[in-house]
């Protein structure tokens, strides 16, 4: 798919029809739509990826505003990286992050959905999420506790087998899967960091270990 196809399928009417535009962040390029959304910064903790703009939600209701890593796709990834959600804005309340993963077209991918609203509470909300041609179709339990808090650091790492269909994602240390789920329809694809509508910010981003489709 060529990068003017990516834009057209994610943008939809809420980008202007335009090639999609790279950053430069942890070593890596990133495809994005628009590269004037995100900021790469230097801190003590190194480079942070900051997300600045949240962009309109688009039709089929499913995240476009993410950073897509240009790497080779994988059957087995393990990564991790440190985020941060935006506190409470004026206007409204900023809830959450994601982690792509699976990535093999605008409407064919996986996402772990990060938030402060527990399952239970808001259903589209803390979990991991199926895209194939419509809406995100959620597909991992409603059981657990929410995922982020306000102003605060949290430190993320997500294995994905793809043979398997696995996903787990661990969340500040904790030696349990904070998430989980399975899908076997999507064996292999990038990874990606962003939100569904909010804005965020990523630091320390590393691939510990992979494996090519």
């Amino acid at each position: 798919m060529t990068r003017r196809a990516w834009l057209a399928a994610v943008g939809g009417a809420a980008l202007p029809l335009r090639a999609a535009e790279t950053i430069e962040a942890f070593g890596l390029r990133w495809t994005v739509p628009v590269a004037a959304d995100w900021r790469v910064e230097s801190s003590e903790a190194g480079e942070v990826l900051r997300l600045r703009v949240a962009r309109p939600l688009t039709q089929p209701r499913r995240p476009t505003q993410f950073a897509l890593a240009d790497t080779p796709e994988f059957r087995q990834v393990e990564l991790e990286v440190e985020a941060r959600k935006e506190a409470f804005a004026e206007r409204r309340r900023r809830t959450s992050l994601i982690l792509v993963y699976a990535w093999q077209a605008p409407d064919r991918f996986n996402y772990v959905h990060l938030s402060v609203d527990a399952a239970l509470r808001a259903p589209h909300h803390n979990g991991v999420f199926h895209v194939f041609g419509g809406e995100r179709v959620r597909i991992s339990p409603l059981e657990g506790p929410p995922t982020l808090r306000e102003g605060v650091w949290h430190q993320l790492r997500l294995t994905f087998d793809g043979g398997a269909g696995k996903v787990r994602v661990w969340v500040d240390g904790e030696t349990s899967p904070s998430l989980s789920a399975s899908d076997e329809s999507l064996s292999h694809g990038r990874v990606g960091l962003g939100s569904f509508f909010d804005y965020g910010e990523f630091r320390r981003f590393r691939i510990i270990k992979s494996g090519a489709a």
